[in-house]
């Protein structure tokens, strides 16, 4: 993995959880679809697992119960697996993994694209933060050890819309500044802009010239 590149500072999310004090310089570099509701090609391959949803996340679910069950016709029973993950980095101190129903997740609309959670928040007026994961809204970015990197999915090249569209971080640049505030951004766009110069020195030079030094 490449050195993470230490922040000025930790960075406590609006929740309380996660904190960030380095970012995987992997985010500036790789890129991915970005948007997803537009892509014409991998059958919402991301929802084939289900995702990890946090216990504050879980409650908010829990609190629409009445109103989303209707709305999604399945029992509240089935949508979770029951296994709770203990983990103080995420908000509420555990995680709540979704259902797989037919091989994707439980809330994936089966008859058209994308999340019916997220569609059921559209349609009542309700900001999609407000039920829908951190882990979820973030992906293909995650967090762990107070660093923010990217999913193991990019890291073994399995995401299928990887090299297709921005910057794994441009595409989310907006989910960040949302969880962290815009001191953070700003922070990352620092890093970033540093991480693409180096990046640029290494590229090789016109005629067949030598590659220059990055110290």
């Amino acid at each position: 993995m490449p050195r993470p590149i230490p922040l000025s500072g930790p960075y406590v999310s609006r929740y309380g959880a996660p904190t960030i004090a380095a970012v995987d310089p992997r985010v500036f570099r790789l890129r991915y679809f970005t948007h997803c509701l537009s892509c014409t090609f991998c059958g919402d391959w991301c929802c084939q697992e289900g995702v990890d949803v946090d216990q504050m996340h879980y409650a908010a679910i829990m609190a629409h119960a009445d109103p989303l069950e209707a709305y999604l016709a399945i029992p509240r029973e089935r949508w979770f697996t029951g296994e709770v993950d203990e983990d103080d980095e995420v908000p509420g101190g555990a995680s709540y993994r979704t259902a797989v129903v037919d091989g994707a997740c439980v809330f994936l609309n089966r008859s058209g694209r994308g999340c019916r959670l997220h569609a059921f928040c559209l349609e009542d007026g309700i900001d999609y933060h407000d039920l829908k994961s951190m882990v979820d809204c973030l992906f293909p970015l995650t967090f762990g050890g107070h660093r923010l990197s990217v999913a193991d999915e990019v890291i073994d090249g399995s995401l299928v819309c990887l090299e297709t569209g921005p910057t794994i971080y441009r595409g989310l640049r907006s989910e960040l500044e949302y969880y962290f505030g815009d001191g953070f951004v700003r922070e990352l766009d620092a890093a970033e802009a540093l991480v693409l110069r180096r990046g640029a020195r290494r590229q090789p030079a016109p005629f067949g010239g030598t590659r220059s030094s990055t110290r």
